[in-house]
């Protein structure tokens, strides 16, 4: 079974956009992304980025346990989620069902918030 890095550097591949033009896009070096190639699980939000540039979608791409496998995704939270946020996915996904990929969209948008606010402290406290 092929790991996260390998499926990405596949779809890379495929899709016939150069590997300098991603880096550019993503303002990362040519070791960076040659470095998460080698790597067995990556973050959402870098695979969700390679995809816009790619134009991919790699939800199809990654299976359930490689999903489980990604940041910030657990079986308990995965289990546990409550009716009222259950409802409020639903409100805002009402054409996308499929709870694996709910539970995706909100992870994004949670690591979203969080590197939103990382850059705040940043700008605030500066460099440790």
């Amino acid at each position: 079974m092929s790991h996260q890095g390998e499926i990405l550097q596949e779809a890379i591949k495929n899709s016939g956009i150069s590997i300098t033009r991603i880096v550019d896009e993503l303002g990362i070096t040519r070791p960076t992304i040659y470095r998460k190639f080698k790597e067995e699980t990556i973050d959402y939000s870098f695979v969700k980025k390679v995809g816009e540039i790619i134009n991919h979608d790699f939800s199809n791409d990654f299976t359930l346990l490689q999903q489980s496998s990604l940041p910030f995704v657990t079986n308990q939270v995965r289990n546990t989620v409550s009716p009222v946020v259950a409802s409020r996915v639903t409100v805002v996904q009402t054409a996308d069902s499929d709870p694996s990929r709910q539970l995706l969209l909100l992870q994004a948008k949670y690591i979203a918030l969080l590197e939103a606010y990382n850059e705040l402290l940043l700008k605030v406290y500066g460099p440790k």
